[in-house]
């Protein structure tokens, strides 16, 4: 009897290939946190460069989430729809440039065009990066491979950011900008020349040559081929962004979507402002850079401890316990002297538990969303829920000009991690059957 194709792949162990693609999804990610987190690392220089006030510089660190956001919601269309391959090169190819012509900016209005740019790459491939991982997973480390690609965000942070913190030691903001540009250009021949489509798409969209595209997969993962496809139903062929909101999905797209844009203005809070607020307690831009690193390492353990937890314990009330411990150790952020090593240890901390809250994010979005709109609702509730991330270092930089203290933005801003906490509670999870109909199954 033939095999559904995605079976082969849910049921038996993952091969080094898989493994390896996994692998390159946690360095995308990781490139990913390094390029959105550059202008934190950059601005105090052009804050100085430019003589720029916290309002405005908030606008600026916001630009590139303005182009995630549409990215997102976009290009997640685009790769349910022409595939994850093809969508995550064009976007690798956009970010490249983006971050190049970062350096090439005499404004702040040529450096936000170039940041949106840069963000559109950045939104598209967090749309597909998050299919693309639970496709080439198998079904018993599925969550695992998610919280793995996802803890790449915090390590770029780390890797990135130590060096951004070297770079500015001697050179200009320019520096930093230079380096993500070569780093993303460097994943361009490596994703083409190791990467193939996904099986998991294919066979939901049978494009010319699914068959042979499918069994070409499969060999080189080292499994068996099949000799047909699964027929499908003619609706499954149809599915668009447009499903998130049919019944049976409305509910999981609001509440996804909701929860995320509130920990993404939490969140963002502490990756926009800490250097900017480290350097104003007196230190130098190189030593906030430093803190920022912090957390990133927080974040980076707390990421990965998370996804080994998925494995023994419920995943949905994981993410909502640490979602309550993000907003907690946030507002006690407000709270902390101006000392490198405690603003380091709360910095880390607070990281720890907003990424760990993240990667949960993320692997429960790989988990309700099917796979005919998976990129597509990833997309659109990291594009959507970005909003948070850009409205983030506004609010802060407003409420900071009106005068209010470090503890009460804190508060604040750490307040959406706690409401986004109350908001999963309500989710239902769903699964996706190895049938064609393309309908999930309510648990």
């Amino acid at each position: 009897m033939n095999k559904d194709p995605r079976e082969i792949l849910d049921q038996s162990p993952m091969s080094w290939l898989q493994v390896f693609v996994i692998t390159i999804t946690l360095g995308l990610n990781a490139m990913d946190g390094f390029d959105v987190l550059s202008i934190s690392f950059a601005s105090p220089g052009i804050a100085e460069e430019w003589g720029i006030d916290r309002a405005a510089l908030g606008i600026v660190m916001s630009m590139e989430l303005i182009g995630m956001a549409f990215g997102s919601i976009a290009l997640g269309g685009v790769a349910d729809t022409l595939g994850r391959r093809s969508t995550m090169l064009g976007c690798l190819v956009a970010m490249a440039a983006g971050m190049f012509m970062a350096t090439k900016a005499g404004s702040i209005v040529e450096l936000s065009i170039w940041r949106v740019v840069t963000g559109l790459g950045i939104g598209g491939l967090l749309a597909a990066i998050t299919a693309i991982t639970a496709e080439f997973s198998n079904r018993k480390r599925r969550h695992l491979c998610v919280s793995i690609m996802a803890i790449g965000y915090p390590i770029g942070g780390v890797v990135g950011g130590s060096i951004a913190s070297l770079l500015l030691i001697d050179q200009d903001w320019r520096s930093v900008f230079y380096f993500g540009a070569v780093v993303t250009t460097f994943f361009i021949p490596v994703f083409y020349f190791v990467v193939p489509e996904s099986v998991h798409w294919l066979v939901r969209k049978q494009p010319a040559r699914a068959l042979e595209k499918v069994n070409h997969s499969l060999k080189r993962m080292g499994h068996e081929t099949v000799t047909a496809l699964p027929e499908l139903a003619p609706e499954v062929h149809k599915k668009s962004v447009a499903g998130l909101f049919a019944p049976g999905l409305i509910g999981i797209t609001l509440l996804m979507t909701s929860a995320y844009f509130l920990q993404m203005t939490s969140f963002y809070y502490i990756l926009k402002w800490v250097p900017k607020i480290v350097v104003d307690m007196g230190f130098t831009g190189s030593a906030a850079g430093g803190v920022l690193v912090y957390a990133n390492v927080g974040g980076a353990i707390g990421g990965a401890i998370f996804g080994l937890l998925t494995m023994r314990f419920n995943l949905k009330k994981l993410t909502v316990g640490t979602l309550v411990f993000a907003a907690l150790f946030i507002a006690i952020l407000g709270q902390t002297p101006a000392d490198l090593f405690y603003i380091a240890i709360f910095v880390a901390v607070a990281g720890f538990f907003g990424n760990s809250s993240i990667v949960g994010i993320y692997a429960l979005m790989a988990h309700v969303f099917p796979t005919q709109v998976r990129a597509s609702g990833t997309g659109f509730v990291i594009g959507t829920g970005r909003g948070g991330a850009v409205l983030s270092p506004i609010i802060a930089g407003f409420m900071f000009k009106w005068g209010l203290p470090l503890s009460m933005v804190s508060v604040f801003m750490g307040a959406g991690a706690f409401i986004a906490a109350g908001i999963l509670i309500f989710l239902r999870f769903h699964d996706e059957p190895p049938s064609a109909n393309g309908q999930p199954a309510t648990r």
